[in-house]
Parts: C-alpha cells; structure tokens; sequence
C-alpha cells in the first residue's frame, strides 16, 4: 500500500515516543501514513514479543496508520548488512512513501544510531535499478526513493534542525505511547523496573515537547536531525 509518509522504528513504541504527534498532524492534514518495526522488542525487560505485537496494532488504529509491518530482525543484535536493507528495500519500494521518519542518529540505545544509519542506506538503495527486489506476488519492483529522511529525537537530547508543532496532539499523543501498556508505569507490575516505568515518565516526554517547541514558539512540538541541506522556494512559508 502506497502512503505519504513511512515511519519506521527500530523497535514497537519508538515511533509512537518520538515522532507520533507528527504523524497525527499530517494525517489530519490528509497525507496516509504507514509504520514498520524492525525487531519485535523482544530484549525488552517487560511484556513478551507478543504482547508488543498486540500494542503495535492497537496503537496503529488509534493513530490511523494505514498498516503497520514487524520485519523480525533481531533486538540488540540485527546488522547493517544486505540481507536486512533488502527487508527495508522492500518495504520502501511497495509503500514509496515521499517522506521516510528513522531513528535518532545517535542515542542511548545501540540499536537506535545503528537503525537510523540502516534506514538511510536502504533509503538510497531503493533508488539503484540494479538491486532487484520482488513483492509478495513475486512481482518484480520498481526502484524508489523517498525526496527526504528525517532522523526523529529519542531520549537524548540532541539540537534539532528542525521542529514540527505538535501542540493540538500532545494529549493524543501520550494516549498512542499509553498503547504499550507493558512497557510503562503500572504500579500493580512486579516486573522489573526500567528507565520508561517511573511514574513521571509522561511528564518527561512532554518536558522534552515542550523544550522543541519554545525557539518556534509552538507550546509542543517533536525535532528532528537531517542529513541533507534543506531547501525552499518559499521563505514566507517557513514559520
């Protein structure tokens, strides 16, 4: 299914914590939207790959993402190799999205600088003529690039090149990354505890929002790092 915008993650919940505002904002703007995983978070200390599966869908519909795809590379260990940039190749040639959302270029988590450098390589790749990939029907694809990858911020605090505002959907925002049950505070779990189980973590998330959208003057927005130089034809459009 062809969509507007491709967000990808390395693990379910990455997205919605870093760049589902955005995502909302476009898609009542009207643009389609599709998501996909790479691995099913099973390294993470609470839930099952299951129960992260269940939580991903459910998030998709409360989003109103068009589909939502897990491509089972392996939690904490997948690689930058060929094998998994075909993966992405695929997606990305089926969905031929404009704009592909990727990790933050450098993180706490390893898996997270490593996807993002995953997803800008697959990116590229897409456009070659020459990789050959097929789709389910063993059809062969056509080569596709997206116009722009934008990098989304996760948990450390890089500058942003450029905020979206999120204002009017930072309340549905916290109900999208709230989806995950397993991996938030719940203070009936005996699970383990982890950096996103504390009582305060939404309220670190919208600090986070908060502190994007001051220099823009939006109450909450998400930043994002680009690769590329950016251009415009229009400076008045530019807030």
């Amino acid at each position: 299914m062809q969509v507007d915008i491709l967000a990808i993650g390395a693990h379910p919940d990455d997205i919605e914590l870093s760049c589902s505002g955005t995502l909302l904002r476009h898609i009542d703007a009207g643009y389609t939207v599709g998501l996909v995983d790479l691995t099913r978070g099973e390294m993470g200390t609470r839930g099952t790959p299951e129960l992260r599966l269940e939580e991903a869908e459910n998030a998709r519909q409360l989003m109103g993402a068009k589909f939502r795809h897990n491509l089972k590379m392996a939690d904490g260990a997948f690689k930058n190799d060929r094998a998994n940039q075909l993966k992405l190749i695929r997606e990305i040639r089926s969905a031929q999205p404009r704009i592909v959302l990727a990790n933050a270029l450098e993180d706490r988590h390893i898996d997270h600088g490593r996807a993002a450098k995953l997803i800008a390589d697959a990116c590229f790749l897409s456009g070659l003529q020459k990789i050959e990939t097929k789709d389910e029907d063993r059809n062969i694809q056509d080569r596709w690039r997206p116009k722009a990858v934008y990098f989304y911020i996760q948990d450390r605090q890089l500058i942003p090149d450029i905020v979206v505002d999120i204002t009017e959907y930072m309340e549905r925002k916290i109900e999208l990354i709230a989806a995950f049950k397993s991996q938030f505070h719940d203070p009936d779990s005996d699970e383990l505890e982890t950096p996103l189980t504390g009582a305060d973590f939404f309220d670190f998330i919208k600090g986070k929002n908060k502190v994007f959208g001051r220099p823009a003057s939006y109450d909450y927005a998400e930043g994002y790092n680009v690769i590329r130089t950016m251009g415009t034809t229009d400076l008045m459009a530019l807030d």
